[in-house]
């Protein structure tokens, strides 16, 4: 029987008073929410939450411990499956993977599952004592191009089988776009950088600055003496528009402006010295989780207007709902049904408007979704002195282009096998947004796992 019990909400800081700060927005459950929420749990005899989600977590089990005030327990059961829990809690979209097939969500309200992955991986961070234990040494290396979420999930799992396992970051930081590009309001840096510390715990060495691709190739590291290779090198090569005046200054690609704010500590400035020019009016186009970002970044750092610019209409909004919640909490303005046709620019070089057109929506495109048609004469401007360009992003060339061999499709994505992620050549194997385009941080990880088994299995044969 389904509980009545309703869900219990997130606590958060006060929506006019995180507009002005980098704060975690979201506080967590405490200890009597989550062992309440855990409570709700009906533990399905069939549950189809763990079909839900892309590492397979038990669920049902580690819920069950939660409610049984058994914390590190919950723990140990989460991270058996999932390498990164603390940021997935935090940024996975629950609502359309795990938590929609929760039963309690047919005629109610769905368990909060990831708020209770979030409280358990937190409370283990806080409290956990336990150390890895490090098994016997396979005597195989394996080289991982990228720390984003695949290649640390990859990393991860290859270290627990006792392979020897160096990860390739061309940043001067490891995290990919965790660090990048997800700001500090909805994954502090600091949670981040104790999962990527316990990766290290685990033996997995972590070399940044290492663009592969310009200081080393794919086959160069084969040819050193490593025994596989995965690449997760994600979707970093930003899309624009391809309209009148996008050369202007003030306007930006999300990539570059949430990478100046979150890597680089923009918001910080001059105690930081990169700067990040922010008009009192901003536009981000686009309706997707980064638009979203971006959009209460600029709030964040002095925006007085910030608009979402969005050819179709609130239902068609990519972005989670509770990211346009919160967004909409904030005072971000949403100008639905609109696209802009060009930005102009001032005497300087400097953006000064937008010129948008106004737009109804027709018969559903080939992506399912009603397609966005213009209204003659609807022609407008939008006063802005800002521009974040958030329209989606292609793969990383940079290893795609230096690898003979490599198969890629017709968007330059590496073609992998979706059972095992093995790639064209041997002994490579590929996974994440560099083989999917942009998507989530959990599908990535569930790619870097898969990969992870699959090199496995092919060592034992090498």
């Amino acid at each position: 029987m389904a509980s009545k019990a309703p869900r219990h909400e997130m606590p958060c800081q006060d929506a006019i008073a995180r507009g002005k700060n980098f704060s975690e927005v979201a506080l967590g459950y405490p200890t009597e929410f989550a062992i309440e929420e855990a409570k709700r749990c009906v533990q399905c005899k069939k549950p189809k939450c763990v079909e839900g989600c892309p590492v397979n977590v038990d669920i049902p089990q580690f819920i069950e411990k939660v409610a049984e005030g058994q914390f590190l327990e919950a723990a140990k059961i989460l991270k058996s499956k999932n390498t990164l829990p603390a940021i997935c809690g935090r940024v996975c979209p629950q609502e359309t993977q795990c938590e929609s097939k929760c039963l309690l969500g047919v005629k109610g309200e769905s368990v909060a599952i990831g708020r209770l992955e979030r409280f358990v991986a937190d409370y283990e961070m806080a409290n956990g004592t336990s150390k890895f234990v490090k098994p016997a040494p396979s005597g195989k290396k394996v080289a991982i191009i990228g720390a984003g979420p695949a290649g640390l999930t990859c990393a991860a799992e290859l270290a627990r089988e006792g392979h020897a396992v160096t990860v390739f970051e061309a940043l001067h930081v490891a995290g990919g776009v965790l660090m990048y590009g997800i700001p500090e309001f909805r994954l502090p840096k600091a949670i981040v950088q104790k999962e990527i510390n316990s990766l290290k715990d685990m033996g997995v060495e972590i070399l940044v600055n290492q663009v592969v691709g310009k200081v080393t190739s794919v086959q160069e590291l084969m040819d050193s003496g490593y025994d596989a290779v995965f690449i997760g090198t994600g979707a970093g090569l930003p899309y624009f528009m391809n309209i009148p005046g996008e050369n202007l200054n003030g306007v930006y690609s999300a990539n570059e402006f949430l990478t100046r704010s979150n890597l680089m500590k923009a918001y910080n400035f001059p105690a930081n010295a990169t700067p990040i020019k922010v008009g009192e009016q901003v536009a981000v186009l686009g309706g997707g989780n980064v638009a979203m970002d971006a959009a209460r970044t600029a709030l964040r750092l002095g925006a007085k207007d910030v608009y979402i610019v969005y050819r179709r209409s609130m239902t068609e909004l990519p972005a989670r709902a509770e990211e346009v919640h919160h967004a909409e909490e904030e005072g971000i303005q949403f100008k639905i049904l609109t696209n802009p046709v060009q930005i102009n620019g001032d005497e300087n070089g400097n953006v000064k408007s937008m010129t948008c057109l106004k737009y109804e929506l027709g018969e559903p495109d080939a992506s399912g979704r009603r397609k966005p048609i213009a209204i003659e004469g609807s022609e407008f401007e939008l006063p802005v002195q800002t521009v974040v360009v958030s329209i989606g992003q292609g793969p990383n060339p940079l290893v795609t282009t230096t690898t003979k061999g490599l198969a890629l499709n017709k968007h330059g994505n590496i073609v992998a096998d979706e059972n095992t992620m093995a790639t064209s050549i041997p002994g490579v194997y590929a996974g994440g947004d560099i083989v999917t385009g942009a998507a989530t941080v959990i599908l990535a990880m569930g790619a870097g796992k898969t990969a992870a088994a699959s090199i496995n299995e092919y060592l034992k044969t090498k």
